[in-house]
């Protein structure tokens, strides 16, 4: 029996899509049976990602009972099952959300890692989402107004009864208008499970229409994604690395008050 995760974040636009997707083939890659699973109806983006924004058959279909589940699943290069949503303005309607938590129950049974690219926000996609998945993973960047929705969206699904399994930091650079890692760490109160650094070749992936550890799988943020696809598959690993980073933020603070004391 597999596990569902769904991707969430508090506001759009902080890297959630290509965050599912790459963490979906780096779990693949790793000999994973993983199907990723558009359930932002409203304005999907998987198949646009991978470059097949129009597909015969799609999760809209398989809600309204017009199609099996089966039909709607589609093998990318890699071998990682993909399930898109409808583009169609009109294929919207008459969607009952609900049947997300079915449908994620059959998929359970025929893959190691389902993975719900959710709507973000706290709207009615992304709580049907929180109610279909087992684990929740947070996708956030380091500025306060995304930590903070984030945040929003963390205490929804622990109001759901759902675990969060913690949250990923993307387009990470690490300078100072930045927040820092353990400060993101403490307001969030869950594990920073992955760092993704900022990277052109994120952007030149989404050109190429496929995953940055696909199209550029040396670079920074496949490297990024690659390691943070383990720690799903090891949490312990996350909770030590956010251990480590605040003995260096405290080691950091006290040499700092120290320098300043001797007005250097």
């Amino acid at each position: 029996m597999g596990k569902i995760y769904a991707i969430l974040s508090g506001k759009g636009g902080v890297g959630k899509t290509t965050t599912t997707i790459n963490l979906g083939i780096s779990l693949n890659s790793l000999g994973k049976e993983v199907i990723i699973v558009d359930t932002n109806m409203t304005t999907p983006n998987v198949g646009l990602h991978l470059g097949s924004p129009i597909v015969p058959v799609t999760l809209n279909h398989v809600m309204k009972n017009e199609a099996k589940i089966e039909e709607a699943i589609y093998e990318h290069e890699t071998g990682t099952k993909i399930i898109p949503s409808s583009l169609s303005i009109s294929e919207l309607k008459s969607i009952d959300t609900d049947k997300i938590a079915d449908i994620g129950k059959k998929l359970k049974k025929i893959s190691d890692h389902v993975f719900l690219d959710s709507a973000a926000g706290l709207g009615e996609e992304s709580r049907a989402s929180i109610k279909a998945a087992d684990e929740i993973i947070i996708v956030t960047n380091p500025e306060i107004t995304a930590v903070t929705d984030a945040l929003k969206t963390i205490k929804l699904a622990e109001q759901m009864n759902r675990k969060v399994l913690g949250a990923i930091v993307t387009r990470y650079t690490g300078k100072k208008w930045e927040m820092d890692l353990p400060t993101v760490h403490d307001m969030l109160e869950v594990p920073i499970i992955g760092v993704i650094p900022e990277d052109d070749s994120v952007k030149e992936s989404h050109r190429m229409k496929n995953a940055v550890i696909v199209t550029h799988p040396k670079s920074k943020a496949a490297r990024a994604y690659k390691v943070t696809a383990r720690r799903i598959l090891n949490p312990e690993e996350a909770k030590e690395k956010n251990k480590e980073r605040q003995v260096k933020e405290k080691k950091k603070g006290f040499f700092s008050r120290l320098a300043k004391s001797l007005g250097l």
